[in-house]
């Protein structure tokens, strides 16, 4: 009998070791659950493609080719698009502007509106036909090209297409200002 009284001294113990590794096994699983999923959200805004890379790029504008006259004046249009940062998506933001002007049959130029020298948003000039930056009284051509040393490039050309036979599509970019050369920025 002393044998069998060893037998279940010594087999509780075992119980309550596996016991307490099933509970710790248990506990470990239910603990890595939250913890996984606080990382993957964490995570998400590294792992997704960056704002905008969706698709081609481009952006409808509200104004057709018929709405421009050839070799007319530019049309200042506003941009709107969706902003988004690592977490949150901001809905029909105005994001910048850009002057569009068309230049042929079914040929549209755009630039942006921003100045490559300090960034300061220029006005166009009907009498002067120029576009003129107000924070350091520097001209660019109805072109584009700059009319003085002051800034260090002309305005940014963006991207246009012809579609549908009457939509005018751009595709938006912010550049950094100072350089000489054309960098985008984001």
């Amino acid at each position: 009998m002393s044998h069998l009284a060893d037998d279940g001294a010594s087999g509780e113990p075992r119980r309550g070791f596996l016991t307490h590794i099933l509970a710790a096994g248990i506990g470990l699983l239910v603990g890595t659950v939250p913890v996984l999923a606080g990382l993957a959200f964490f995570l998400d805004p590294l792992m997704r493609k960056k704002a905008g890379a969706a698709g081609d790029g481009f952006l409808k504008m509200p104004v057709t080719l018929e709405a421009l006259e050839v070799n007319g004046e530019p049309q200042l249009v506003k941009i709107i698009m969706d902003k988004v940062d690592a977490w949150n998506t901001y809905l029909q933001q105005p994001v910048g502007s850009a002057y569009l002007r068309r230049t042929d049959k079914d040929k549209v130029v755009a630039f942006n509106s921003r100045c490559p020298h300090l960034g300061c948003t220029v006005d166009y000039k009907t009498a002067e036909k120029i576009y003129f930056c107000p924070c350091h009284a520097s001209a660019f051509a109805v072109d584009g090209q700059k009319q003085n040393e002051i800034p260090p490039r002309g305005l940014d050309t963006l991207d246009v297409e012809v579609r549908n036979g009457s939509e005018i599509w751009v595709k938006f970019q912010q550049f950094r200002a100072g350089p000489s050369d054309k960098i985008p920025v984001g």
